[in-house]
């Protein structure tokens, strides 16, 4: 029998970081680890370590160019003709500039979703878990919005070369998960969905309604921008309404999920206004049409998250507790605590506020003084979205 869940990590994954003060922090995958351990909801037996993606399959999406400069970039110090050439591919400003072994760590965290999605497809197990990954923003020819290989796509183009499968990609980030859905947007074979803040307000400045793929792939594209300041119960309703429909229409044979955690209202790079309650919803969602629609075959992968001491360990956990079935997931209510040994450790450790409870205690938090307004326009973006439907 295949396991129900496996979760996928490498250690060296923690080295993915441009610069101290960068706010792509790779302590939120440690932070995260360490919840799961403390509430007994991950053994060792559990974890795969990936190893990194090989030449050819990097290949498959980024162009040879593009990894040889990287790879060059990657060099302590890299030659001035190199660093001439960083502008080129996007590796050069302030978001994703080169660092020191960026090829290597960023060819983990690709063989990481490799490994999550072959797990999977091959029947090792139902559903994997792969945190470093969902660096969505890559483009097959430069770097992009903290993302160096976009190893959500390089997993997708292994499964559709080596399994002819249809893949449903899910992006819940609260940026547009635009290097997915323009790497695949001529195949009729990946669907690619993302609800994200408008590009109206918020990188990249993409994923709108009218973006529904081209040539063989029209039809295949969807996005669901939401309004500034978006609460949970309009997020949820728009999320709903629209993936319920997109998973029915495609039939896919396998689902894989990018779990960005900014939509909350503490990130500090979005405008959206969410609690906790859409982390602990989406997931439930996903699994649930994992298993009616694609034989129980899930892959979930991390992505954005700026807010790494109160809402990134909470949203990915909440993620891992859904997939691996664990008592938590149905045990935890609007007052459930967290372990509190895990609350000591880190707010002592780094003189940081940290969360108490599982979810936001909603009758601190105030509503938006255009909640009405915002829910009606979500309401008609999410029913544009799928009406072709």
């Amino acid at each position: 029998m295949p396991a129900n869940a496996v979760l996928v990590h490498n250690p060296e994954a923690l080295h993915y970081q441009f610069y101290e003060e960068h706010p792509f922090n790779p302590l939120r995958l440690t932070l995260t680890l360490d919840l799961l351990r403390k509430c007994g909801a991950l053994e060792q037996r559990q974890i795969i370590r990936p190893s990194a993606a090989k030449l050819e399959e990097l290949l498959r999406v980024h162009r040879k160019d593009y990894v040889e400069t990287i790879s060059r970039l990657s060099e302590n110090p890299p030659a001035d003709h190199w660093v001439a050439l960083a502008g080129r591919y996007g590796l050069d400003f302030e978001d994703t500039p080169y660092f020191p072994g960026m090829h290597h760590v960023s060819s983990i965290i690709a063989g990481g979703s490799l490994c999550a999605a072959e797990t999977v497809m091959s029947g090792q197990s139902l559903h994997a878990f792969h945190m470093a990954g969902g660096l969505h923003h890559a483009f097959p020819e430069r770097g992009s919005g903290f993302c160096v290989y976009n190893d959500t796509a390089v997993a997708i183009a292994h499964v559709r070369e080596k399994y002819h499968a249809r893949v449903l990609y899910i992006d819940t980030d609260v940026h547009h998960g635009d290097g997915v859905q323009w790497i695949f947007y001529n195949d009729p074979d990946v669907c690619t969905y993302s609800i994200h803040e408008t590009g109206k307000f918020l990188f990249p400045g993409t994923g709108f309604v009218y973006e529904k793929g081209s040539g063989e792939g029209f039809g295949a594209s969807f996005n669901v921008p939401m309004e500034p300041y978006t609460e949970d119960e309009s997020w949820i309703e728009s999320f709903t309404d629209t993936i319920e429909k997109v998973t029915a229409a495609f039939k896919p044979d396998i689902i894989i999920s990018q779990h960005g955690c900014d939509a909350h209202a503490l990130d500090p790079l979005s405008h959206i206004h969410c609690s906790m309650n859409i982390y602990r919803e989406m997931p439930k969602i996903i699994h649930r049409l994992a298993h009616q629609y694609a034989g129980g075959r899930w892959v979930a992968v991390g992505g954005g998250g700026y807010d790494i001491w109160q809402v990134v360990p909470r949203a990915w956990s909440l993620v891992w507790l859904e997939m691996s079935d664990h008592a938590l997931a149905t045990a935890i209510g609007p007052h459930s605590r967290l372990p509190e040994d895990w609350v000591q450790h880190w707010s002592q450790q780094h003189d940081e506020e940290l969360p108490e409870t599982w979810l936001d205690d909603m009758a601190l938090w105030k509503p938006m003084p255009r909640r009405a307004e915002i829910r009606q326009k979500n309401k008609e973006i999410a029913r544009i979205a799928v009406q072709d439907l």
